[in-house]
This record gives C-alpha cells, sequence and structure tokens, in this order.
C-alpha cells in the first residue's frame, strides 16, 4: 500500500512540473509587441488607438507606435535583429 502512495505522490509531483512548466511556457509566449499589421488595417477602417489597444489587449503607447513603423511590420526602431 505504501507503494502505491509513493508512486502516486511521483506522479502527482511530475504532473505538477509539467503544468508549471507549462505555464510558464505560455507566460512567456505573449508578448508587449503589437502586430503593426492588425493596427494599421483597424486604424485604417476608423478605430482609435484606444479602441485599437482595448481589442488587442495591449496599451495605447505600443498601439501607438505602430503609427511611425517602416514596411516591414516592426514598429520604428525594431528593424535590427536582436543577437539572441
Amino acid at each position: 500500500m505504501s507503494e502505491a502512495f509513493h508512486k502516486l505522490g511521483i506522479a502527482a509531483a511530475f504532473g505538477m512540473l509539467i503544468m508549471a512548466g507549462g505555464l510558464g511556457g505560455c507566460s512567456s509566449m505573449s508578448s508587449n509587441h503589437v502586430d503593426c499589421n492588425v493596427v494599421k488595417l483597424q486604424a485604417e477602417s476608423g478605430r482609435s488607438d484606444a479602441e485599437i489597444a482595448s481589442a488587442v489587449g495591449a496599451s495605447v503607447a505600443d498601439v501607438a507606435s505602430c503609427h511611425g513603423e517602416k514596411s516591414s511590420g516592426k514598429p520604428a526602431g525594431e528593424s535590427i535583429p536582436s543577437p539572441y
């Protein structure tokens, strides 16, 4: 009986480890970068920066940074790739 509890404890610990890793991975996937192509399309349809920010879950400042973008789809200043 005690071996069954031991196996159950190991399985529970392993499951918690997988859940913690999965949740950590989800949060790292979210970023504070806004898809400027979406912002451009929404702005062309007449929506304000505040409405767009609310719709995409970003700040108004992030949405406003897309207005100075180049044709690459990235906000101005992000055209140089990072070394990482």
